[in-house]
């Protein structure tokens, strides 16, 4: 039956490679366990029922994509996309949760059709390479900043908005430290650097007192908190139209990317550079956001982590099917990830920042029509506190700078749509 699935010899693997290619990839993206219920808990959500909520989005995202796309690349709830959720369209524009999830259920929908009729490849062809690069490491750097805000390294100013807290804090030391193992675990070449990081940390806060103990096994929380809750009435409102576009815009080209970075890898590309059945890749990831919506969690989308189990011998989808397994099994243990301090996580959300802004390598700093964007995306997105305006912003800049510069040929229709979009949006709120 395994055979006939995945075609296992044909991929030149076998089970026992697919198994350790599946736990491999698991181990290093389990920590948005933690992670995601303890972001949209900050939106109001109960934890419990998010907990459950990213672990089945997960999984489901996983079976369908191993079991239709057959590829071994696994799904969960996206950093970057979560902290917009709560922090932006929750905290910043002061929509209900309900609200938000009906917005990332919308962007889901549209996802699928994009992914259907072949619109997704004439959006992403008509984005500046530059402008992904610098919104991928705004939200890197907005993703630090909610770190350093979190362990309490970052605190708020009424002479300079921000300043130095108290780093000698039992929660600033433990990010600190937090933050370093991931680095030197990394470094050796161990696969659960991450999530080894949050459980030495949870246990320092155990130790010291900062923590209770809750158990480590029990039955899964309730979902019904979060269960079908999105409110999708309120989406259809025009000022929800940008909050869609965000949600749509940045899963895109995160999931666009990581399909290609994922292919390179594992030598999935056909002559011509181009990925076979990346139509079921594409709907496997929009169906897993529309069915984490549905659960209660904010929008799911491919993991880059995948290619920590491509490099461990994943060929196929049976990988995926290995991690969803493993998101299922996850359930059980809600009361580990209910003791997980905030900033035992903060040293996650740093290293996640470094690997985001690692493209910025790749921009073009000598041309500054292309690399002035980039700049102002990268520094509003944290100091704004708001992706989509950073998005914005960016779109924006990027139109005028070429038009002020006379180079017309580096804009598109999808250019100036956007920005023309984001502009009004600007104007009449």
């Amino acid at each position: 039956m395994l055979e006939k699935l995945f075609k296992l010899k044909d991929n030149q693997s076998s089970l026992k490679q697919e198994v350790i290619a599946g736990i491999t990839t698991f181990l290093t993206m389990a920590y948005i366990i933690f992670v995601n219920p303890m972001m949209l808990a900050d939106a109001g959500m109960d934890q419990g029922a998010v907990f459950v909520a990213t672990c089945l989005a997960a999984a489901i995202g996983c079976l369908i994509m191993g079991l239709v796309a057959n590829y071994p690349i696994a799904l969960a709830p996206g950093m970057g996309l979560n902290a917009f959720f709560t922090y932006t369209v929750v905290g910043e524009m002061g929509y209900s949760w309900e609200t938000a999830l009906g917005a990332v259920f919308m962007s889901g929908i549209c996802f699928l059709v994009l992914s259907l009729v072949k619109i997704r490849e004439w959006i992403v062809n008509s984005i500046p390479m530059s402008l992904r690069l610098g919104i991928a490491a705004g939200i890197g750097l907005f993703l630090a900043f909610i770190g350093l805000k979190a362990a309490g390294i970052v605190v708020a100013s009424p002479a300079t908005l921000v300043t130095m807290g108290d780093i000698t804090s039992f929660p600033a030391v433990m990010a600190a430290l937090g933050f370093f193992l991931i680095i030197a675990m990394v470094q050796r070449g161990l696969k659960a650097s991450v999530i080894l990081s949050i459980f030495i940390v949870t246990i320092l806060g155990l130790i010291f007192g900062d923590v209770t103990y809750g158990g480590i096994v029990s039955m899964p929380p309730s979902v019904a908190p979060t269960f079908m809750k999105m409110d999708l009435s309120s989406v259809l409102e025009i000022s929800m139209i940008s909050v869609i576009f965000a949600f749509l815009f940045v899963d895109l080209f995160d999931t666009s990317g990581t399909l290609v970075a994922v292919a390179q890898r594992g030598g999935f590309l056909d002559e011509q550079g181009r990925l076979p059945r990346v139509k079921r890749a594409l709907s496997a990831d929009s169906l897993a956001t529309v069915a984490g919506a549905t659960l209660g969690t904010s929008t799911t989308t491919s993991y880059i982590e995948s290619t920590a189990g491509v490099s461990a011998g994943g060929r196929t989808g049976l990988t995926a099917v290995v991690v969803g397994l493993l998101f299922i099994l996850s359930l059980f243990f809600a009361p580990l990830a209910g003791m997980v301090p905030a900033y035992a996580t903060s040293g996650a959300l740093f290293y996640v920042a470094i690997l985001m802004m690692s493209g910025l390598v790749n921009v073009e700093w000598e041309d500054l029509t292309e690399a002035a964007p980039v700049v102002i995306v990268c520094l509003l997105m944290p100091l704004t506190f708001s992706i989509a305006n950073a998005i914005g912003f960016g779109f924006i800049s990027y139109a005028v700078i070429k038009v002020l510069t006379g180079r017309f040929k580096d804009l598109n229709l999808g250019i100036l749509f956007i920005a023309l979009l984001f502009l009004a949006k600007f104007i009449y709120g």
